[in-house]
Order: C-alpha cells, then sequence, then structure tokens
C-alpha cells in the first residue's frame, strides 16, 4: 500500500510541478498538491522505517535459530523449547499504532531412535559331516565308520603267499588294504593290513618278510607278522622301528599248520594267535602318540570322482609275470574286481571276488642286493611317480616320505595330497623299468 501510494504521489506532484500553467487554478492546485506531497512524504518514511525495523527483527530471530540450531556438533539434537506454545510480538513504531507480528516458534526436532542392534536370522545347527555316532570313529585304514575299539588299536600287518598253489588266500577280503610287490622269480606276494578280524579263524598262508615290506608296514604302525624272512631284513627286524612278531621263533604259540596243502604254504594265522603273539612280545596294541592315519579320504557325500582323469575300467600293472593280474571297474559297484591266473580272485572263506574302491600304482626304482642273488632291493622310501585310480578313472601322481619309517604321501599335480574314496585299496608296487608296461584304459 506504501509503494503504491509513493507511486501515486509521485505522479499527483509531477503533475502540479514545474514549467508554467495553462489552467487557471495552477496555483491553487500547485499548494493542494504541495501539502499532499508533504504527508505522502511523511508516510514513506515512516512505512519505510517500520519495513527496515521488521526486516532487522526477522534478520536477528534468523541468527537466533542459526545460532541454537546450525551450530551444534555433529551427532547433537536441538534443545528443546521451553514452550511450544504461539507467543507474539508488538512492535510500535514512532508516530503510528501498535503493529502485531505473529512469530511461530518451529516445533522441537525429535531425536532419531538409536538403530536397533541387527541379530542374525537364528540358524538351525546341522550336524557336522563327518560326525559319527558315540562309540565310532573313521578307519585309518578304509575311510570308513568303525568301532572305537577296532579303528584306535594297531592293526596287523601279515605277509601272504601269492603263487597258485596258496591260492586262494584265507581271510583276505577283510583287510582293508593290501600291498603287492614282486619278489623273485617274478612271482608276487602280498602284505594285507587287518583291523576287523576278532572272529577270523584262518588267515593266510602266512610267507616270509622281505625288507621293503617292513617299511611299508611301520607306515600304518602295524604290527607285524611273517613267517621267516630274507638275510637282508634281518636288521630291519631287530631295530626299533618295527614290532613283529616271526613264525621261526613263535610257530607253535602264535601261528597253525593245515594239512591241505604242502609246506610252505600252510601256516596260517587266527584272531587268537594275533592276541597271542601281542601278549608274547608285550607289544601296545593304541597307536603310537600323535598317529593320525596314512591316507586321507574324501567324505561320503562328496566323493572323489576324479573328473579330469582319464578312463581307467581297467588296470594291468607291468612286470607281474607269474599271476598276471587285473582289475576290472564295476560301474554298479563302484569298485574295481580282482582277476589273476586267468580266473576272479576271491577269499577260500567267503568264495567271493575281490573288489577294492582304491587303486594305487606306485613306481619305485629298484636293483638287486648282489649279482648272485635274486633277491630284490625295491626302493619305497626315495620317492617317485604313480597313478591314483578310482570311479573308473585315473590321475598322475607323484609319491614321497618324510621319515623312512613314516607314511606315505601321494600328490596329484597341483602338489595336493590326494583323497581316497571311503573303502579298501589295493597298493600295486611296480618296478620302474616296467612302468610303461603298465596298462591302464
Amino acid at each position: 500500500t506504501i509503494w503504491k501510494r509513493f507511486l501515486v504521489g509521485n505522479s499527483v506532484a509531477s503533475s502540479f510541478s514545474g514549467g508554467s500553467s495553462r489552467d487557471g487554478g495552477k496555483a491553487r492546485r500547485g499548494a493542494a498538491a504541495s501539502r499532499y506531497h508533504k504527508r505522502l512524504i511523511e508516510s514513506r518514511k515512516g512505512g519505510v522505517f517500520i519495513k527496515k525495523r521488521g526486516v532487522y527483527t526477522l534478520g536477528i530471530a534468523l541468527l537466533g535459530s542459526m545460532m541454537l540450531f546450525g551450530c551444534r556438533k555433529i551427532g547433537e539434537t536441538a534443545p528443546e523449547t521451553a514452550s511450544a506454545e504461539t507467543s507474539y510480538v508488538s512492535e510500535e513504531t514512532a508516530g503510528e499504532s501498535k503493529t502485531e507480528t505473529k512469530a511461530t516458534e518451529p516445533p522441537a526436532p525429535t531425536e532419531d531412535p538409536a538403530p536397533e542392534p541387527l541379530v542374525p536370522e537364528a540358524i538351525e545347527p546341522t550336524p557336522a559331516e563327518d560326525a559319527l555316532p558315540e562309540g565310532m570313529v573313521k578307519s585309518y585304514l578304509t575311510g570308513e565308520p568303525v568301532a572305537e575299539v577296532q579303528g584306535r588299536r594297531r592293526p596287523v600287518a601279515v605277509m601272504l603267499s601269492n603263487i597258485i598253489s596258496a591260492c586262494p588266500q584265507s581271510g583276505i577280503s577283510r583287510a582293508g588294504v593290501i600291498y603287492e610287490a614282486p619278489v623273485e622269480g617274478g612271482i608276487t606276494r602280498l602284505m594285507g593290513l587287518f583291523e576287523n578280524y576278532d572272529d577270523l579263524e584262518k588267515i593266510g598262508s602266512v610267507r616270509s618278510c622281505r625288507e621293503y615290506y617292513v617299511y611299508l608296514a611301520a607306515g600304518f604302525d602295524a604290527l607285524y607278522y611273517h613267517y621267516g624272512q630274507a638275510a637282508y631284513a634281518i636288521p630291519l627286524l631287530e631295530s626299533d622301528h618295527i614290532d613283529n612278531v616271526n613264525g621261526m621263533e613263535y610257530s607253535e604259540q602264535v601261528y597253525y599248520r593245515t594239512s591241505d596243502r604242502p609246506s610252505p604254504h600252510n601256516a596260517y594265522l587266527d584272531a587268537a594267535g594275533i592276541a597271542a603273539g601281542i601278549d608274547l612280545c608285550g607289544y601296545r596294541t593304541s597307536y603310537k602318540d600323535g598317529y593320525d592315519g596314512f591316507f586321507q579320504f574324501a567324505s561320503e557325500t562328496e566323493p572323489e570322482t576324479l573328473e579330469q582323469g582319464r578312463n581307467a575300467a581297467y588296470v594291468a600293472p607291468g612286470g607281474y609275470f607269474h599271476n598276471n593280474p587285473w582289475f576290472s571297474y564295476d560301474e554298479a559297484s563302484g569298485t574295481y574286481l580282482r582277476y589273476q591266473f586267468g580266473e576272479p580272485q576271491i577269499d577260500e572263506m567267503t568264495q567271493e571276488q575281490l573288489a577294492v574302491k582304491n587303486i594305487i600304482v606306485q613306481y619305485c626304482s629298484w636293483k638287486k642286493y648282489d649279482d648272485n642273488a635274486e633277491y630284490l632291493d625295491i626302493d619305497v622310501v626315495n620317492g617317485g611317480t604313480g597313478t591314483y585310480i578310482t570311479s573308473g578313472k585315473a590321475i598322475d601322481v607323484t609319491w614321497s616320505k618324510d621319515d623312512p619309517w613314516g607314511v606315505t604321501k601321494y600328490r596329484d599335480g597341483n602338489g595336493d595330497e590326494i583323497k581316497l574314496n571311503p573303502g579298501k585299496t589295493w597298493v600295486l608296487i611296480v618296478l620302474d623299468n616296467y612302468a610303461d608296461e603298465t596298462e591302464i584304459r
């Protein structure tokens, strides 16, 4: 309104000021305009003053608000106002009526509630994959669940004859691990590792020791049962690294002979004889401190398939000239069936064909002990190459020992230790010059 009056006043004033007037009422209109202009100027002055005071007042209010609310530290909350009621501020201007200005204080900001701590959703615990019922453990020989009294006692390693006149062997299907290696004359000899033997009445026939078998048995912390030995093995048998029970010393107390086969292929062992040998020699029956197994095993739920491996439905080791053995993969059971001498190899006690889950071909360097001897000195200590076979597939591996009396480690091409599938394993010791004659297809 003030500005409107100012504009009108200027217009009116300009119509009465300056120059000569052609109107006879010039002087009268000029006097009236002078009085009107004076009042307008006074009004303008008062209006500007009021306006300036209003601006100053608003600025002060804004500055106070900034000081109260804008200068807090980060994270502080605004102080609550004393009252949320509306207040009225009265301002008087000189020569003017009282003007009321309504000022509404902003509501006090509410403090953001503290965030509630994140609580993860409850997850139902799942039993460990390898959790076993009370009293059960994983076998160090097969990786399968067995009673603790069986799986944590030392296994027995038994030397077994493998010529045609000694076949079929008895009790061999109970062995969790079987080693086969050449001996003199082109024949092979077996060593079975047993932990489940308490009800066995016939294991054998039992034959003599060869030096390299002593190292193999020691790697399993096994009690080593044999009937005689080659002269080259005597220093090892007399060492503290192996606990052996020799049929040449404990013939009638531990072993017995049958009349159905000619000597020396008629010496046998049973569960009572095993226990007698332990008692006579005073050997410990539990694994030594720190022993945690020879092989690594895959889980039952995630078996080793060797998907990147080559086909291995048929396996025949090179250099086994006498028995000419082979294995044939049975996809239905996921096992390798054993054959030798042109027919299935069976256990005399069960009449069932031998079958294993895993095969390891271990290529070893070797030499003869002397020019006039047939005895082989096969190196099962210093490492070499080999092949791991399971689930119808095969991969190349290396093998090594950190300790001549310790376990053998088998590693794949990435240097990782292989995992066997739970079940029985057959290890074929092949002389390295016959590696190329080993057939896997």
